[in-house]
């Protein structure tokens, strides 16, 4: 089997210098992702150097680093790291004839590139390649990039960006066949001047298209011409998913039943019946983007549904625990990653569909929303009213708004931070709950969920306090 680099490919594409030779496998900068037979970067940051656990990566198993000094071990010497990362980046989108998508949006991003990679994983087994977790950034861009194999066939790439300017670097180092915007929102709003400014910025996707390239692009979206004509100077072609009738991919009918949501989508030239096995509307767009980009480079329509059909919940996304508690079990609907006001809206309504004893909602502070975060932050108020909640448990400072928005409403509790949370948890939810856990990854929502599905209550192993 081919190695995916080989020393002197690595120095030839980061312009190094070749010492002790070695092939690897795989490649990570962060010394505690490192197995056998991974390349090494040894990246300096702000807070620390990579250099300080080039020793740990070996230990781990690296075959061997990229590094601007001299270390004991095989390694190609570059005059900055970083540079090398990105140049390394580049040099494996060069080598590919892969047809790549990349994805973009203020809310969706992560599950349609993951749906995305199963449609296309379920086409052509071992061809298909992505950008693990949520590595979308400056750093984690190149280094999901320099992770693909020469001879994939089909690649997904996650962008994001937090100001003006990210995106089109990123875009212009992935080089998409297709580019997807999944949905406008509220997030980051702290860094723009509103939604049209996120657009903007959403947009600037489009810049790196390749010739003859394909911009996807939210038709229900109030700002849909805005990302048209950011598309229409790269975009060979333009498509719209949705469900409105003008749509170029819609769901024509979307019905919810046990097993799922039966959906029938009709496609430029093409139409297709499946079931989505992901709960709310929000993946129903999601999935008419996913067949859009699927659709776009020829793809298999048919591998595409039974995908979606197949589709679980992502850790810290939609993934349902049923956690053991005493008396029997309740269920936990993980979205601990991330959080902004649409998708806070559209999982509270998720959750007054569940047949529950009571619904429990665990809410963090949704972050970088800017001078309108009270605002934001109060307006979760409705959604929670009209999904019937029973007890609202409020996670940190910004919280405060919707406390107060809640006075007298409905029963809850506020606490500052994600221990006290876990406190008060495990002293209310019983048997038969439906508790929904969503916050900004930053509050550490995520260990209420591990300690739930640990089975500790149950077992009546309370959380220690710090």
């Amino acid at each position: 089997m081919r190695p995916l680099w080989t020393a002197f490919e690595i120095a030839a594409a980061v312009e190094g210098e070749v010492f002790g030779d070695f092939s690897a496998n795989g490649v990570a900068f962060d010394s505690r992702e490192v197995g056998p037979g991974d390349l090494f970067v040894a990246m300096k940051g702000e807070a620390t150097d990579g250099h300080r656990f080039v020793d740990k990566a070996f230990a781990a198993g690296a075959a061997g680093a990229i590094v601007s000094q001299p270390v004991e071990g095989p390694h190609v010497l570059v005059q900055d790291t970083t540079a090398a990362l990105d140049a390394l980046g580049r040099a494996s989108r060069l080598r590919t004839a892969a047809r790549i998508i990349g994805v973009t949006g203020s809310v969706g991003k992560t599950g349609t590139k993951e749906a995305l990679f199963a449609a296309f994983d379920r086409a052509v087994p071992g061809a298909a390649h992505r950008s693990l977790k949520s590595y979308n950034n400056h750093v984690g861009v190149p280094l999901s990039l320099a992770r693909m194999p020469a001879a994939t066939r089909y690649g997904v790439f996650e962008m994001g960006m937090s100001a003006a300017g990210e995106l089109a670097q990123l875009t212009r180092m992935v080089r998409p066949h297709v580019a997807l915007v999944t949905a406008i929102a509220p997030a980051h709003s702290a860094f723009f001047a509103g939604e049209e400014a996120i657009a903007d910025a959403k947009g600037e996707i489009f810049q790196g298209l390749e010739p003859g390239g394909t911009a996807i692009i939210p038709y229900d979206s109030p700002h849909r011409e805005r990302l048209i004509a950011a598309a229409r100077p790269f975009a060979d072609r333009i498509w719209t998913f949705g469900r409105g009738e003008g749509a170029d991919i819609r769901a024509r009918e979307a019905l919810r039943g046990p097993r799922g949501t039966l959906i029938a989508a009709v496609l430029p030239g093409a139409e297709l019946t499946f079931t989505l096995a992901p709960p709310g509307e929000h993946w129903v767009s999601n999935a008419m983007a996913v067949l859009a980009a699927v659709h776009a480079v020829d793809g298999d329509l048919g591998a595409t549904g039974l995908a979606l059909a197949d589709m679980a919940g992502l850790a810290g996304r939609g993934r349902r625990v049923m956690a053991a508690v005493p008396g029997g079990e309740a269920l936990v609907v993980d979205e601990s990653y991330n959080a902004n006001p649409a998708s806070m809206a559209a999982t509270i309504s998720l959750l007054g569909e569940e047949q529950a004893n009571r619904r429990i909602v665990v809410l963090g502070d949704m972050r970088e929303l800017g001078e309108k975060s009270p605002l934001y932050h109060a307006g979760l108020a409705q959604p929670l009213l009209r999904a019937g909640v029973d007890f609202a448990l409020l996670v940190g400072p910004e919280m405060a708004a919707l406390a107060n928005e809640l006075e007298g409403r409905i029963d809850f509790a506020h606490v500052p931070d994600a221990a006290a949370a876990l406190e008060r948890l495990v002293d209310v939810i019983e048997a038969g709950d439906a508790v929904l856990i969503k916050g900004s990854n930053a509050i550490g929502l995520a260990r209420l969920v591990e300690h739930l599905g640990s089975g500790a209550v149950a077992a009546g192993n309370l959380p220690c306090s710090t």
